[in-house]
């Protein structure tokens, strides 16, 4: 059910921002003025977004989509893409290091409380490459859980800093696709819709993986 509202409330969100006079209007004048303000800070600006990435990956309280866009606004969408990767990939290698040689302790009660990440961090401990390259490539669980929970594993440095690597190409590329259409609303329409499809077969696939996992640690408990 809860599926099916979330997919329903999409559809009618993209409907009103796609398809209403009102809501192209919206869209389009609100990206623009939010270029032009991130262009008009200059190297602040840049600042500001290589920072966010990276704090990102600690504090996930913002869609990274979002913080993309930010980036992909002030360097374009090649360099945009670029920053955001690398910040990404460094911010999620920092975190990984904080869990295991710092803040292992706090970390661990932090996550215990949540038997979906139990069960990822298991098939971590076994398959440590694949599984973070999974959890890259598909949203089973926040990308932060990722980081902390292999952290508390004996998952090699180097499978995590791989399956990173190249786990993260596609979705950052992706988001920052969402966001760059964003921002140029009316001439990549369609190619945004796509986009938008694309990420919802994700989340859903995600989705599907979350329960084998939560199905499998309620079994473990009984």
């Amino acid at each position: 059910m809860i599926i099916l509202v979330v997919l329903v409330l999409l559809v009618v969100l993209i409907h009103f921002l796609f398809f209403t006079r009102n809501g192209v209007r919206l869209t389009h004048s609100n990206m623009h003025q939010l270029t032009a303000y991130i262009e008009s800070l200059g190297w602040y600006g840049k600042i500001i977004g290589m920072v966010a990435v990276f704090l990102q990956t600690f504090f996930p309280f913002i869609p990274f989509v979002l913080v993309a866009g930010t980036n992909v606004a002030i360097f374009g969408f090649k360099l945009g893409f670029i920053v955001n990767y690398s910040m990404s990939v460094l911010g999620a290698v920092c975190c990984f290091l904080f869990a295991r040689y710092y803040g292992h302790g706090w970390v661990e009660r932090r996550l215990q409380r949540f038997p979906v990440i139990t069960q990822f961090s298991k098939r971590m401990e076994s398959q440590g490459f694949f599984y973070v390259l999974l959890g890259r490539l598909i949203p089973v669980i926040p990308s932060s859980a990722i980081n902390l929970a292999a952290g508390l594993t004996r998952i090699k440095v180097s499978q995590f800093l791989w399956g990173t690597i190249i786990g993260k190409i596609p979705i950052v590329f992706l988001e920052s696709m969402i966001a760059h259409d964003l921002f140029h609303f009316r001439k990549y329409k369609d190619r945004l819709l796509l986009l938008l499809l694309i990420l919802v077969i994700l989340l859903l696939i995600g989705n599907w993986f979350k329960k084998r996992l939560a199905s499998k640690a309620q079994d473990e408990e009984r």
